[in-house]
């Protein structure tokens, strides 16, 4: 499964609209007001379907996970020298980056592939193709993708 993922061009807070291959809506995500970064997940019809929250105050960037008003764990990047790495508690997934910090991969605890998150180049805002194996997954994909692009937001990248 195949999704687009692009920020909104006039927006005050980060907000996305994720697409289909088709070009059908598959979520929309809204900026809230709050400190650090609150995106909110709703599916097309509206309904809220999840929250990542950024936590502040932390050494490294971390991010609490929200379905509905459920917590579910958080994503947080770990210390490294030269990539990426950020980690999912709630599913066991590590999340590698490539050296310029634009393509990533997720693998499970197995070291099977879950999904890759590529940026598209030359885009007037931040834009991210994200390559699902299982479309079960694909919510849980999305809230790395925003907690990867809100860490780099926040360290000016």
């Amino acid at each position: 499964m195949r999704l687009l993922f692009k920020q909104r061009f006039f927006s005050w807070l980060d907000s996305y609209d994720i697409y289909y291959e088709d070009g059908s809506v598959a979520y929309t995500v809204e900026g809230r007001l709050a400190w650090g970064h609150k995106l909110v997940i709703f599916d097309p019809e509206g309904r809220e379907l999840g929250t990542v929250r950024e936590e502040v105050l932390t050494f490294l960037p971390r991010f609490t996970l929200y379905a509905g008003d459920r917590e579910i764990g958080e994503v947080r990047k770990e210390f490294t020298l030269f990539r990426p790495s950020f980690r999912m508690d709630c599913m066991g997934w590590q999340v590698d980056g490539d050296f310029f910090e634009w393509d990533y991969t997720i693998a499970d605890a197995q070291n099977r592939l879950v999904a890759t998150i590529s940026k598209e180049h030359f885009r007037l805002t931040d834009t991210y193709v994200l390559d699902v194996a299982d479309s079960q997954d694909a919510l849980y994909v999305l809230m790395v993708a925003l907690a990867i692009d809100a860490a780099k937001c926040s360290q000016g990248n």
